[in-house]
């Protein structure tokens, strides 16, 4: 007998379906007209065992119990799950083949990985064991994964990397909360002061921003523009560059500070005669974006329609697993296998039925083109997030339902528009000894652009402002006929929104301070993971951590005051964001499970000593006493 162990329920019966009838239908399980079953999982069965199991005396918090490192794990049942789990337990030890069909994920491997070795299954069994990948709940896709299964053993780097952050969580989240609650009581706080590998540094980021806004004091900065006059009476305007030579009186961005400066250079150039030192014309392209991973289709829908990052996955999991319209949703992947392309036409089709709105944007679409998307080389165990072949009455979907299949939609349509193509000329003047610079952009084509809902007249882009450069050519003569001085103020930084703190999380090498470890993530950057990030915005704010304005999201004092008691490694994006890219290469097989460990462990006995010696003063009387608290390994 084969068994077909599924993630979820759901992904269970669409395997089920697509198998000769009749089916038996049991009790957390499908049998097969052939004898063979489907069973599933429900998320995790198996838990990791909480501290008390491994010793009863930790059931108490106590200092002198920490570190708390387990020298053997172990793992339970979990209680709301126990009776599918033993029926999933039974199946296995019955069953001669194993198929692991976990989402197609780090997390969906070990799920089912977990099971597989906590029923203790003979070797032999478990080398035989099968993988099953599968993007897409359409039959049809069900079918094509099922005659393309890989060997369950391939993917052991794949389970290591997820075993390595499952545990690295429970060590640093067990230990460090416990410390920092206790420490807190001590100060007077009643309540559980949680701590997480990337939960803390995501609350760092948001304090930190918090307090730069509030630091920030506004100063004026100058910029300088002139009328310049051809001998055929053609006038254009020019914004003055400053030299090296005014380093001193500007800032980091290149904002002239001194008033005065910025007026000598009016007053030297008015009414003098200058040159045309450069004239360059192009013509650029831009190619269509990719299609959606998960994150970047949690931004788009915050900015569209002001969705938080857990109802967009939520919408999404609605759409993969209900209605079967999109592709598996929880990727961090923007390619698309090659062999994909072959289905653009039922794919489109799909579109045109279930979002008439995007009917036009089909019709228009040139099939025979192939974006850079289509890479198998860029394609790990999950692709972009597309629609899928299969098409549904978008009334039988809900508004928000529509929107997002619409935003996926129209992302994959633009892979198959041309480039967005415009003009762009530059003229370079130096008058008196200094430059000015006049540049014009000109639309040649919208291509994909044409898929972008039209822009309100207020918010169009000024760089393609309807600006016409006159001809002129270098060496050409010009005269200065005027000038103005333009006195602007900076800006503090903004508090972060539901989109901006998702791109700061799948872009973390920005605000990583460490050189070598920045270097290093620019490839394989990221805080948490595609399936996890909208859930850990989502517990900071359940936690009383943050909270919202408007858009706005803010630290509470709480928060605040728990980031600026820790010490820096703590609330920083540098280590965190390092044992991701830790993760990555054990995935990859370029680093090894102890090489991971061993370090963590020492990290982890310093930062100990470190925040045994810290006073959470500024909570002194806050916090309401917990009941039992249950971490969570974030």
């Amino acid at each position: 007998m084969i068994l077909y162990i599924a993630e979820k329920p759901s992904v269970g019966r669409a395997v089920a379906d697509v198998f000769p009838k009749p089916h038996k239908r049991g009790d957390g399980f499908i049998q097969l007209a052939n004898g063979d079953v489907v069973t599933w999982c429900i998320g995790h069965l198996l838990e990791q065992a909480e501290p008390e199991a491994y010793n009863p005396d930790y059931k108490k918090w106590r200092k002198e119990h920490l570190p708390i490192v387990p020298s053997e794990w172990q793992y339970q049942v979990k209680p709301a799950t126990k009776k599918q789990f033993n029926v999933v337990k039974k199946l296995v030890k019955q069953a001669k083949v194993l198929v692991n069909m976990g989402d197609p994920d780090r997390v969906g491997q070990i799920l089912v990985d977990e099971i597989i070795n906590y029923c203790q299954v003979p070797q032999a069994k478990r080398l035989a064991a099968q993988r099953c990948l599968i993007s897409d709940m359409n039959p049809a896709a069900i079918k094509r994964s099922l005659k393309d299964m890989r060997h369950n053993v391939d993917f052991i780097p794949l389970a290591t990397s997820a075993l390595a952050r499952a545990r690295a969580d429970w060590l640093y989240g067990i230990n460090m909360t416990r410390l920092c609650t206790l420490q807190g009581q001590v100060s007077g706080y009643q309540g559980v002061l949680s701590v997480g590998r990337v939960q803390t540094p995501l609350l760092g980021l948001v304090v930190h921003r918090d307090l730069a806004i509030e630091k920030f004091v506004s100063k004026p900065f100058y910029e300088v523009f002139i009328e310049l006059q051809t001998d055929q009476n053609q006038t254009y305007t020019a914004k003055w560059k400053p030299s090296d030579a005014c380093q001193a009186y500007m800032d980091e961005e290149g904002r002239v500070l001194l008033k005065k400066l910025a007026e000598t250079v009016i007053n030297k150039t008015l009414n003098q005669t200058g040159q045309v030192v450069a004239v360059s014309e192009s013509v650029k392209k831009q190619a269509a974006p990719l299609p959606y991973s998960l994150s970047a289709l949690q931004i788009d829908a915050s900015k569209r329609f002001n969705f938080n990052a857990q109802k967009t996955l939520d919408i999404c999991q609605q759409l993969y697993e209900t209605h079967k319209l999109i592709t598996y949703p929880r990727s961090d992947c923007r390619y698309l296998p090659k062999g994909h392309f072959q289905e653009r036409n039922t794919v489109t089709q799909a579109i045109t039925k279930t979002s008439p709105a995007l009917g036009k944007a089909v019709e228009q679409a040139d099939l025979s083109l192939k974006s850079k998307a289509w890479d198998d080389a860029k394609v790990g165990a999950h692709h972009a997030i597309i629609p899928t072949s299969r098409a549904m009455d978008a009334s039988h979907l809900s508004k928000d339902e529509q929107r997002i299949y619409e935003l996926v939609a129209r992302q994959y349509l633009m892979q198959f528009y041309p480039p967005f193509t415009y003009q762009e000329k530059q003229i370079d003047t130096q008058v008196s000894g200094g430059l000015f610079i006049s540049r014009q952009k000109e639309v040649l084509d919208k291509g994909w652009k044409n898929l972008l809902p039209e822009r309100p007249a207020d918010k169009q882009d000024p760089e393609f402002a309807p600006v016409q450069l006159p001809k002129v050519v270098k060496g050409e003569s010009v005269l200065c006929i005027d000038g103005r001085l333009d006195e602007k103020q900076t800006s503090p930084p903004k508090h972060f929104t539901d989109a901006t703190l998702l791109a700061a999380m799948t872009g973390i090498a920005r605000f990583v301070a460490n050189p070598d470890i920045k270097k290093v993530l620019r490839e394989t950057d990221g805080l948490g993971t595609e399936a996890t990030r909208a859930g850990i915005i989502e517990l900071l704010f359940k936690r009383g951590f943050l909270t919202k304005n408007g858009k706005e999201i803010h630290a509470t004092p709480i928060g605040r005051q728990l980031i600026l008691a820790l010490p820096e490694a703590m609330v920083v994006p540098d280590m965190t964001a390092h044992w991701e890219a830790q993760l990555e290469a054990i995935a990859e097989k370029r680093l090894n499970y102890s090489q991971f460990m061993q370090p963590l462990l020492e990290g982890l006995s310093q930062l100990i000593n470190q925040v045994n010696q810290i006073q959470f003063a500024g909570l002194k009387g806050q916090g309401t006493a917990p009941r039992r608290y249950k971490r969570k390994r974030k």
